[in-house]
This record gives C-alpha cells, structure tokens and sequence, in this order.
C-alpha cells in the first residue's frame, strides 16, 4: 500500500473573485513552474523586500481548525502546518511529523514528532501541542463534534515518546490528508483567532478587517531550504474591480489572484499573467428534497434544457473545463472524462420529460446566488434564460455572502443556487462522500442507496483500485440521477509584476508565498 495516501478537507465555496463583467482567461497566458531555486534569468532568487496582494474577500476567520472559505484557507496556507502538508502536486510530504507509517490494516497511523521545530512565539513544537490540536478538530471544544469531519472517525490518541500512534474505527487509504490540519499551541484555541500562532514559513503581524492581513517571514522556519524569500506580504481586500486595476497600474499592488480576462488583458502588456484551472467544480446546485426537485425527471430535463458549453463560452472565454459531475479535471486518477458530456442540450427531450413529470407548461423556480460573486451571478442568468426555453421560469435571487452561508448551505432553504466547491487535495472522499444521505455537508439532500453503499465500500476497501474504480462509479450514479446540474472548473488567472518570479500553482487550493522572489 503506498505510504503517500490523500485526503480532501472540502471547502464549499463561492470562490474568491472581484467583481467583473466577464470572467474568463486569456489566450496565450503565461504559466510557471514556480522553482524557486533560480530566476528565469538563470540568477539565484533574490531574499528580502516584501509584496502587496489582491484579494476579493476579507478572511472568514484566522482560526485554522473553523475557516470555511477557500480565499481564507489559501492564505493560511502560509502560517499553519499540520504534521503533513500538501506538495504542489497533490501529494502528503511530511511537515510538524518527520516521517509517517500506515499499518497494513489502514487502521493504525504513527508519526514521529520532527525535532527542531518551533511555533512563531519560539516556543518549540511538543506532543502536548500536538494532541491539543487534533483532539480539538476532534471536537474536544465543540461539545464532541469534529471541526473536521474525518475526526470522526479517531478512535484513539496517544503518545509513545516522540511518537503520535493514532486508530481509526474504520481503514482508511486517505485519511491521512486529514494530517495537514493544523498544529496549534496547546490551550490556544480560544486566542487562536485574534493571535494566530503556527509553525508556517510566515508569521502573523496584523489584521484589519475588511482592509488588510500582514504576514513576514519567520526567521525560525525549521525547513530553511524551503523558507520564504520575501521579509514581508500584505494582504489586501478590494471589493472594487477597478480600483484593483487602477492599484496594479499605480504600483501598488504587486499581484493579484483570481483575476478575470478583461483585467488580465488591460494588464498583460506591463504584467506577467499566470493561467490554471481553479480545481474547483461549479454548478447549479438543486435541493433534492424540495418539490418539483425530488423528481429525477424534472431534475433530468433540467440538465438536458441547459447548454454547458454556451455556458463556459460565456463565463470563461471557453476556457473553464466542463466536468459533468462533482469531480474536477486536475483529478486525473478520478475524473471520469464521458460524464462531461453526458447532458447535451436537447429541448425536446427536456419537455417531454417535465410532460410526463407533470409539469406540460413548466413551473416558476428561484436561484439564490451570493451577490459579490460574479461568476456565479452571469452563470445563473444564463441557466435562467435557457430553462425559459423549455417553459420554467427561475429568479436569480441575489444575497450577500454571509446570508448565502446561513440560510442556503447550513440551512438548506433552497431552491437552486450556484457557487463552487473546491478541495485542498487530490483525494476524492469529500468531494463524493458529501453527497451520502446523512452527511452533514450534503446540503443538496440528496439521497441514493446505492450511491451510498458504493461511496462506503470506496472508504472502507484497502484495494485502491476497487477504490478508484468505487468512486468512478459513485460519480456516474451523481450523473445519472442529475443529483446538481454540473457546469465547469473555471479558469485562474494570476496577475503578478514582471519584477517577480517564482509563483507556484498547486494542485489543490493553495496560495503559497513562499516561493515567491524578486528577480
């Protein structure tokens, strides 16, 4: 069994996106290896100095164990460490943990404490900390439920010296990406927000909401061979496309993530434009236990009354990735290619099933999207006005983000709604076992028996080709009962100044400033 198992922490998101009116990527943009070793001009990286960033939305919360958002997490990335943490390409390479071992039975999970290692207060990194921290995710200050969900499934935690042994109630070929939360001083979980304290390559300075987040290198990093290059990174929120634009060209800002087509084309000409998917899957997401929802016909016709690839032509330039289920691309090992072309539109056979569904003449829908998400809000209108063809008349609705999170995710009062679900890693278990009738983040309501004994066997197998082939088939099964109407990966454009080098795009969602230099 190989050692380097994955893990998905699903983070459900609208993505972090400033509002524009076209979203999409540029022809001919420039990607990067992101090797931090030398600049493009063969010259060593340059250390010190500091940047200023773009982003779209304040950070939910600084408390590593509690953040939602996918724009919070990505900047977190860069203070906190689990005893694990995610490489470029997906994988687990060990962090906090020197090294891990996997019993045979995928039911027994031992690390060995890394010496050396400090916290950014100086103190040093110790078994105490580490049990506090993950007997939390476990739910130790949150009544008995797990901030993170796959704690669930710990059976128990104990010390052997400078080894963690760690036993799950069920095997598990993935849980080990659940390692990659973070390590935190112990008892600090009720400062952690206001004071947050990690082992990362950057250490927190300061924080205004709604206006900026300050970071600087952590001279003490116990990894100096991977330790940031700049002294410093300011984070700062604009909620205003064009004064992000009028920033980057007044020098101001010095990167900006998540850019649309048309900022990256005013700017290409004095900027280096990096391109990616965003590994994410966006949809318009259908509450399965609402009427006329709760009938497949009706669920069916919906998907076959929409035209994705119109769709993506329209948001993304025809560069986003159609997916056809909830898996993105990046996910090579699990994305099943077909299912994305499953549902081609066909009116007639939209309307011939809402007919024999009950609905001759269709039905009138809303579609609650987050306002400050415009990506989401042009997807709708378009969704909207290609179900009007077959006779259903759907609202776009538009709220703010924090109701979005409060009524329609955590409190499922929905009809349609259309954000974006990202994860951190390559595994497949989150993105899929969501949908399992008494998951808590299944806020669709989705149920399927066989889909959930399918998604159970893929958890449990210690084969991990009958895994792969479990979740494959788990992801036709989401297909096949149009259980959300699954549009694309969209496209990531990263704007940065010519006079700096070596950003990195991960394979999951990560925003690492550690590899970042000046030429």
């Amino acid at each position: 069994m190989p050692k380097h198992m994955k893990r998905a922490l699903l983070l459900l998101v609208a993505f972090a996106m400033l509002p524009t009116l076209l979203y999409g990527c540029t022809e001919g943009a420039e990607t990067s290896s992101g090797d931090p070793t030398t600049a493009q001009s063969g010259e060593l990286p340059k250390n010190g100095n500091s940047v200023t960033v773009g982003i779209a939305n304040d950070l939910d919360s600084l408390d590593p164990h509690t953040a939602t958002s996918a724009g919070t997490t990505e900047v977190l990335f860069n203070l906190f460490e689990g005893l694990v943490k995610a490489s470029p390409n997906g994988e687990i390479i060990p962090a906090v943990a020197s090294d891990y071992t996997v019993s045979d039975d995928a039911l027994t999970y031992t690390f060995t404490l890394r010496e050396g290692v400090t916290f950014h207060n100086g103190a040093p990194v110790t078994m105490e900390d580490v049990l506090y921290s993950l007997e939390r995710c476990r739910g130790s200050e949150n009544d008995g439920t797990p901030l993170v969900t796959v704690f669930g499934n710990i059976s128990n935690l104990k010390a052997e010296g400078n080894q963690l042994i760690l036993t799950l109630n069920q095997p598990s070929l993935e849980f080990i990406y659940s390692m990659t939360a973070a390590i935190i001083p112990a008892g600090s979980g009720q400062t952690i927000t206001s004071n947050p304290v990690g082992t990362g390559p950057f250490q927190f300075v300061s924080y205004a909401p709604q206006d900026n987040m300050v970071m600087k290198k952590y001279d003490g990093y116990w990894n100096q061979e991977k330790a940031a290059h700049l002294d410093q990174v300011t984070f700062r929120i604009f909620t205003d496309a064009n004064a992000l634009v009028l920033s980057l060209q007044g020098g101001t800002l010095d990167l900006a993530i998540h850019q649309s087509s048309s900022t990256a084309s005013t700017l290409e000409n004095n900027f280096t434009i990096h391109q990616d998917t965003m590994k994410l899957v966006q949809a318009l997401y259908i509450n399965n236990a609402v009427k006329p929802f709760d009938d497949l016909r009706v669920r069916q016709a919906m998907y076959y009354a929409i035209n994705v690839p119109e769709i993506i032509d329209f948001v993304s330039d025809g560069s986003g990735r159609a997916t056809g289920t909830s898996m993105y691309p990046a996910r090579e090992k699990y994305f099943v290619e077909e299912l994305a072309t499953a549902y081609q539109q066909d009116i007639d056979k939209a309307k011939e099933l809402l007919a024999d569904a009950g609905y001759p003449n269709g039905f009138e829908m809303t579609i609650t999207v987050p306002s400050n998400y415009t990506p989401h809000v042009r997807t709708s209108e378009i969704i909207a006005q290609q179900l009007q063809e077959v006779g259903i008349t759907a609202k776009v609705e538009l709220v703010e983000w924090g109701s979005w999170v409060k009524d329609i995710y955590r409190g499922r009062d929905f009809e349609g709604t259309v954000c974006a679900i990202a994860a951190e890693d390559m595994t497949a278990q989150e993105m899929l076992e969501r949908y399992v009738t008494d998951h808590r983040k299944n806020f669709i309501s989705f149920s399927n028996q066989e889909y959930d004994q399918v998604v159970n066997t893929a958890l449990t197998t210690l084969d991990e080709k009958e895994q792969v082939a479990q979740y494959k088939r788990a992801q036709e099964i989401l297909n096949e009962q149009a259980a959300s109407l699954w549009i694309q990966d969209l496209c990531d454009l990263v704007v940065m100044s010519r006079n700096l080098d070596g950003f990195t795009f991960y394979s999951t969602y990560v925003l690492d400033m550690s590899t970042i230099y000046y030429k």
